[in-house]
């Protein structure tokens, strides 16, 4: 201290603290003015530049206010040192939270435009964010005047020891950022493991892959199974996707008649359901002579994959409902049992197969054993 602090001394550095804190709030109304105004913006990330700037901004204001107090007081060479590292270091501490802020908010944007959902892969937000806190603290601390060469050195040496002993948790990290740059998995794809687990992906994170199945409950699937287990990716290289419905006619149908009243019920399905694809060209195959009927599949198109549930239901509600209007039969497996009795041997015996729903049997006299006898078969036939 150069000499002694008199009133006017203190006034002064009242006076320059009270102007950062009326500083302060005034830029904090500005702030939020122009956060309203960037709120109406397209672009998300004006919204978090000023979310940032919100904090910074009114504290530079009050450290600046300290610093001109601070000068307008008669102190010694090395206090106005310590206070003018201080208070830079505090600066470069809120610097760095708004500058970890604005960074993290504007990956987390981009992921979330390029994936074209809500939810983004954390992981890449959590390790920007990590850098840039960690060059902010290594800055502080050099302005304190405390060297950082030895803290990177124990640094390095402690992070060897660190990699030995969580290998699992740092196989997983690399894991998921090596899924996200190979773009195999992203946020919003459907996927399922061949271990049986299926659902959207809702995020990527350091450890772990949390994956929304259709009943709203999560699965939680470590990194580093999910890149080494083979999956089937239903979002990619698109969304839409083309399913299958098995169907079957009577022999008696006109396959022409068929083909062509199926696909006018899928071109309907397709252009009132939502989740269906009016563009889809839909396709019937016969493909196989069954022991009752005829088999086809056909084809209907889908927006994305829980889609495909909606639309079936509307499919076989429809077609049912128009083939029952056609008259085209849609027939059950039968069976016809066929009871005759052997003219020398004087037995009832069973020719043919059985029929759940009817019975079909040869008239007959039955007198004495050859009652019970028919009974026996036709009770073994309806088994």
């Amino acid at each position: 201290m150069t000499r002694d602090l008199v009133l006017h001394d203190w006034v002064v550095a009242g006076i320059a603290l009270a102007g950062g804190c009326v500083a302060a709030l005034v830029l904090r109304a500005l702030m939020k003015w122009l956060g309203k105004h960037a709120s109406r913006t397209k672009w998300s990330g004006d919204d978090i530049i000023v979310d940032a700037l919100r904090t910074i901004v009114p504290w530079a204001a009050v450290v600046a206010g300290a610093a001109v107090a601070a000068s307008a007081l008669p102190l010694t060479a090395r206090i106005g040192a310590l206070v003018d590292r201080s208070l830079t270091a505090v600066l470069i501490v809120i610097a760095t939270l708004s500058a970890a802020r604005v960074v993290a908010g504007l990956v987390q944007s981009v992921a979330a435009s390029r994936t074209g959902v809500a939810a983004s892969a954390s992981i890449f937000v959590n390790i920007t964010r990590i850098v840039v806190l960690s060059m902010g603290v290594l800055v502080a601390l050099e302005t304190l005047g405390v060297s950082i060469a030895p803290l990177v050195t124990a640094l390095g040496v402690g992070g060897l020891a660190v990699a030995l002993a969580l290998q699992d948790t740092l196989a997983n990290l690399f894991a998921g950022v090596h899924i996200l740059a190979s773009k195999t998995v992203q946020p919003g794809d459907y996927i399922r493991l061949t271990s049986g687990e299926e659902g959207y992906v809702v995020d990527i994170n350091w450890r772990n892959s949390v994956v929304r199945n259709l009943s709203n409950n999560l699965v939680i699937i470590p990194n580093g199974r999910l890149a080494r287990t083979n999956m089937t990716n239903f979002s990619r290289p698109e969304q839409r996707l083309s399913i299958l419905v098995q169907v079957g006619v009577g022999y008696d149908s006109d396959l022409e008649h068929v083909e062509r009243v199926t696909l006018e019920v899928v071109d309907r399905v397709m252009a009132d359901v939502s989740g269906g694809v009016p563009e889809h060209k839909a396709a019937v195959r016969f493909h196989t002579f069954a022991d009752s009927r005829i088999n086809f599949t056909v084809t209907l198109g889908v927006g994305e994959f829980s889609d495909q549930y909606r639309i079936k239901h509307e499919f076989i509600k429809r077609l049912h409902q128009r083939y029952r209007t056609e008259g085209i039969s849609i027939p059950a497996p039968t069976r016809t049992v066929s009871l005759q009795q052997n003219a020398a041997a004087g037995e009832v015996g069973a020719v043919g197969a059985v029929a759940p729903s009817s019975l079909t049997a040869v008239p007959h006299q039955w007198e004495g054993s050859s009652e019970v006898r028919a009974s026996e078969v036709l009770a073994d036939g309806l088994r």
